[in-house]
């Protein structure tokens, strides 16, 4: 991407730009736009996806943060008693230095998903191959504008 790793991490490690990674309208804003700082802290989402039955809320454990470098995140469930119920699946982003810009490695792995929700929802992942490329491309266009 013709954008540095800082200016992209900072696109990343705020939820309120998050919609500005994906190239549809599944991603919507975050129930409380406070940055991601570190590892272990909890950032919630509005989401709208048809075949989980429209809008819900996501809350997203961080499970990398290495400023500039790296950060992802397990999406999941919070329980009665306010415990994260991962649902199996994360998001990764790797940055890299490349030349004037940076090189972006997006991870989404769902192979800990549990077979239960891959069939209410219809199958793992929610969306094709190509969409993965196209948020990249989407990440890109928020970074260079």
């Amino acid at each position: 991407m013709a954008a540095t790793p800082e200016r992209i991490f900072a696109v990343l490690a705020d939820p309120a730009r998050h919609h500005d990674t994906e190239p549809g309208d599944w991603v919507r804003e975050p129930v409380e736009a406070s940055p991601i700082t570190g590892v272990g802290q909890m950032f919630a989402m509005n989401m709208h996806l048809p075949r989980a039955g429209g809008d819900y809320v996501t809350h997203n454990l961080v499970n990398v943060f290495d400023r500039d470098s790296a950060i992802g995140w397990m999406p999941g469930v919070l329980d009665d008693a306010g415990h994260h119920n991962a649902g199996g699946w994360f998001w990764r982003y790797d940055l890299a230095p490349s030349g004037n810009g940076t090189d972006v490695t997006l991870t989404y792995d769902w192979s800990a998903t549990p077979q239960d929700f891959r069939d209410r929802i219809g199958a793992m992942p929610p969306f094709p191959e190509d969409y993965l490329a196209a948020s990249l491309e989407t990440l890109e266009r928020s970074v260079v504008a």
